[in-house]
């Protein structure tokens, strides 16, 4: 079994255009064995980036409960230990909800699904690419 929390863009295919996602990640993300895991900070990020114009992610937002739901997946909460971890991390990357992904990841063991370059240069923990 492996626990896997899916980086923001790995969220956003997953529901708006899976056949984007790379096929040996869907198995993973997709096995029942597998454990899945959303962070608070894809929320938090998705909503800004709503109201900031650059993409409109109010349907998931609205369904949030039910899209994880559907997906199997755990919300993940983000806490102090998190933050303060996500803060000191010697990793040359200021995207906030990227540092708090991997430090979350990071804490509790989780591989992090991304397409994203920058976290996987920078995640301690295993990676599964979705492209």
């Amino acid at each position: 079994m492996t626990s896997i929390l899916l980086d923001t863009n790995a969220l956003l295919w997953l529901v708006k255009s899976p056949e984007l996602v790379a096929q040996p990640a869907l198995e993973a993300i997709g096995n029942p064995a597998n454990e899945l895991y959303v962070s608070a900070a894809s929320a938090w990020e998705i909503s800004i980036k709503t109201r900031l114009g650059r993409f409109d992610g109010s349907g998931i937002l609205s369904g949030w409960s039910d899209t994880l739901a559907a997906m199997a997946a755990q919300d993940l909460a983000m806490d102090s230990a998190d933050a303060t971890l996500a803060g000191q991390l010697n990793w040359n990357h200021r995207d906030p909800f990227d540092r708090m992904i991997v430090a979350q990841a990071t804490r509790r063991g989780l591989a992090i699904a991304t397409s994203d370059r920058t976290i996987r240069d920078g995640a301690m923990t295993p990676i599964i690419a979705t492209k």
